[in-house]
């Protein structure tokens, strides 16, 4: 479950990153 979480985090964050490299 903390895998999933940490998996989950890593992927929220990434999307985070990509969001902010097209409004630039």
């Amino acid at each position: 479950m903390f895998l999933l979480d940490k998996s989950f985090m890593f992927i929220s964050f990434f999307l985070l990153i990509i969001c902010v490299l097209i409004s630039v």
